[in-house]
């Protein structure tokens, strides 16, 4: 019995050095950066801590508890803070000011909450030039907000081992889902629940979005790996369009109309204004020669009086 405990016990170690590490995001060292770390469950969360791994133990950096307030170790006092400091939104990402090579490293997030209990993200932080992939065949999908499917086909014979999907941009890099087809369990620790497809043998794979908004538009890479090691990576950029953009449009169509309606409607007012007076000055002279013309023809009357009045009359 111990002969075969102690195998047990070798072989749980050999798979444990075997297993692939996987980190749950890959960030870009900046002097200001920020770890992402939202909770996509629900709960009520009662205690975030962040750590960073030191060798083989782990370094306690800040804790925050909504009841016993923030707690930050001296290492890091005035370069950490927690962006929210209430817990609503589920979301603890924490930002460094000022940051260098030393903060280069893993760290994890540790959340607690009630009553689903721990959970644990893991961020790398690397020192490396921007994430960006220069783009050549890939896909480009313009949707409306909701909710979001991707799919791939593998193109490859080989039977698939494993599907990673990620979110690629310049300064990070966001694991949302990592299958493993031969035991049929799915992994991820992105900020939204991803819903996805891991049954061994499929040739398809597809992650859906909830909710999908514009923050989610960019960069989304496909990789599948066969046992044989080889592997199929597929490309496709996505843009969600902002909700706002078709009745802004529509309101901009509708003011500039009215506009455009109110111009036409002063234009014709002027015209018709001008028109009026133009008719009303040719009037004018011809009423005033009239006048003219009556005053001689009186004068020359009153003339032709007086001067038969002057002359002698014969009796």
């Amino acid at each position: 019995m111990d002969f075969l405990a102690l195998l047990l016990a070798i072989l749980q170690v050999y798979l444990a050095l075997c297993e692939e590490t996987f980190f749950d995001t890959t960030v870009r060292l900046a002097e200001n950066m920020t770890l992402e770390c939202v909770y996509p469950l629900m709960g009520n969360l009662t205690q975030a801590e962040w750590l960073k791994t030191m060798g083989e133990e782990k370094e306690s950096m800040a804790v925050f508890n909504p009841k016993f307030g923030l707690a930050i170790k001296k290492p890091y006092e005035n370069r950490v803070h927690f962006l929210n400091s209430t817990m609503t939104g589920n979301d603890m990402s924490l930002s460094f000011t000022n940051a260098s090579e030393a903060d280069v490293g893993t760290y994890t997030c540790l959340l607690h909450a009630f009553p689903l209990g721990s959970w644990t993200k893991t961020v790398q932080v690397v020192q490396s030039d921007s994430f960006e992939i220069e783009l050549r065949n890939h896909d480009h999908r313009i949707l409306s907000p909701g909710s979001v499917t991707l799919t791939y086909e593998l193109q490859m014979n080989q039977s698939a081992q494993e599907v990673m999907w990620e979110k690629i941009q310049p300064h990070q890099i966001d694991l949302l889902m990592h299958c493993n087809l031969s035991g049929g369990k799915s992994y991820s620790k992105y900020r939204k629940q991803i819903v996805t497809n891991c049954t061994q043998g499929i040739r398809s794979s597809f992650i859906i979005i909830p909710n999908a908004t514009y923050s989610d538009s960019g960069l989304y890479r496909c990789q599948f790996v066969a046992s044989t090691g080889e592997n199929e990576t597929f490309l496709m950029s996505l843009t969600i369009t902002d909700g706002k953009t078709d009745s802004q449009n529509t309101i901009a169509v509708a003011v500039g109309t009215v506009l455009f309606l109110f111009v036409v409607i002063i234009v014709i007012i002027i015209v018709t204004f001008c028109n009026r007076r133009r008719r009303r000055l040719k009037n004018i002279p011809d009423k005033s020669s009239s006048g003219a013309q009556s005053k001689v023809s009186s004068l020359g009357s009153q003339q032709l009086q007086e001067a038969h009045l002057s002359q002698p009359t014969c009796r």
